[in-house]
């Protein structure tokens, strides 16, 4: 069994138990307490699970990671996700980018792009694009979130159906292996719901560790994307759900 392979099954038996202890582990797997720690703050650090005291929980289904932790997740991964996602934006063409670190990341990635329209309802996003000359970015109003600069809330649903772009850019806090897209916030599921009802072609942009996460919150399935850009083949029965519904899937 390789370090990958172990790692996945880590998390397949937290997640069964909801708590293994180090040395419930050791014995397992058969190798050092040394390797489970590696392999135990390697998957902490991808937000996969949570470390504790002598072992590994599961992450909160409840409450997300902080903003400011999230933003230093997989962020080598994120960036080449980002840039695969940038290549597939044509110039002139008109986006939804809604909130995340993901999506920040594809903002910055854009800026070598020419003539785009983008409607966001991420301050941090509005705050990387609006410097270039030739962008049209538009801001959507509602109630701002401290935590992250994300807007939400009934007037930017309603801001957002006046729209009808080519393509929405959304991000996510969990996929479950029904292909259910989870979050935590019902106030941002809604905002991103009408983004995909509003966009011509769906893009969600979801590093590896977002495939282990089990938020509450359903904010769409699977079905409803175009294409899915991530950094590592998904489980299984994702990829099955994928080639049924003829969503383009790209690995950076």
């Amino acid at each position: 069994m390789n370090q990958q392979q172990r790692q996945d099954a880590i998390i397949e038996l937290v997640s069964r138990q909801g708590y293994a202890s180090i040395e419930q582990l050791t014995e397992h797997f058969a190798v050092t307490p040394q390797t489970i720690r590696r392999d135990l703050n390697a998957l902490a650090s991808e937000g996969r699970i949570r470390r504790v005291h002598g072992g590994a929980g599961l992450e909160s289904s409840t409450v997300n990671t902080a903003y400011a932790t999230r933003k230093t997740l997989n962020i080598d991964a994120k960036r080449r996700i980002a840039a695969h996602v940038a290549a597939h934006v044509p110039h002139h063409s008109s986006l939804f980018i809604n909130i995340g670190t993901s999506n920040e990341l594809v903002a910055e990635a854009l800026l070598e792009h020419q003539g785009l329209e983008v409607i966001t309802n991420n301050l941090n996003v509005a705050a990387i694009l609006h410097h270039k000359d030739d962008f049209n970015v538009i801001v959507a109003g509602g109630q701002v979130r401290s935590r992250d600069g994300g807007i939400i809330g009934e007037a930017t649903i309603d801001f957002i159906n006046q729209f009808k772009v080519d393509i929405g850019l959304i991000g996510i806090s969990g996929i479950d292996e029904d292909g259910s897209l989870l979050e935590f916030d019902y106030q941002e599921v809604r905002v991103a719901q009408a983004i995909i009802h509003n966009s011509r072609q769906v893009f969600l942009v979801a590093d590896h560790s977002k495939f282990h996460r089990n938020p509450v919150v359903r904010q769409g399935n699977v079905s409803q994307l175009d294409a899915l850009f991530t950094d590592r083949e998904p489980p299984s029965s994702i990829r099955r759900l994928l080639l049924d519904n003829d969503v383009a899937l790209h690995i950076a």
